[in-house]
């Protein structure tokens, strides 16, 4: 069954894919600057990304600042596993294509951790955030240990809209950074 949520995951992630590279560039670029000016990333000392993949947003930028502590999932099973990592570590390519710790790096839990930037499809004004489907952030964000971490949604402003649909285990995020600044 094709859903509504589907049709319009599909629509936002091929337009993200048609953007010409040099523009991808720029405005994932107008995003890391924009993170480093918020209250809520400066004061942050180890904070969870994730390496762009299918043309998301690219934050790589931001893992130059040797001031923060930096935290990269690992899919296991139907589960995002933090691990802390650092640009000069290596990567592999995990489960989905996208690279990943290795699983021997340090973990880490909830009480490690200050902000989660989190890959998003598509975000309504409201918060609610559009994933790939996989429910991966919803069943991290719904243990209450995480959940209670502030998080900002990484997203090209095209994919900013005024609602969209949710069902009953969505969550809003806190805060949402485009190319265009945090809201």
């Amino acid at each position: 069954m094709v859903t509504e949520k589907t049709c319009l995951r599909r629509q936002f992630l091929e337009r993200r894919q048609t953007m010409p590279i040099e523009l991808w560039r720029e405005y994932s670029d107008r995003i890391c600057i924009h993170l480093q000016h918020c209250p809520q990333f400066t004061v942050a000392r180890t904070i969870l990304a994730y390496q762009s993949y299918r043309q998301e947003p690219d934050l790589t930028p931001l893992f130059t600042d040797q001031e923060k502590q930096w935290g990269l999932p690992r899919c296991l099973g139907k589960e995002l596993i933090w691990h802390n990592w650092q640009p000069s570590e290596p990567l592999v390519t995990g489960a989905y294509g996208i690279l990943e710790p290795v699983s021997a790096s340090p973990r880490l839990e909830p009480i490690d951790i200050d902000l989660i930037l989190v890959p998003t499809v598509a975000i309504d004004r409201r918060g609610y955030r559009l994933g790939y489907g996989g429910g991966y952030y919803d069943r991290l964000r719904a243990d209450r240990s995480w959940r209670q971490i502030p998080t900002i949604g990484i997203v090209f402003d095209f994919a900013v809209v005024d609602i969209l649909p949710i069902d009953p285990w969505d969550l809003k995020l806190d805060a949402v950074c485009t190319e265009l600044g945090l809201s």
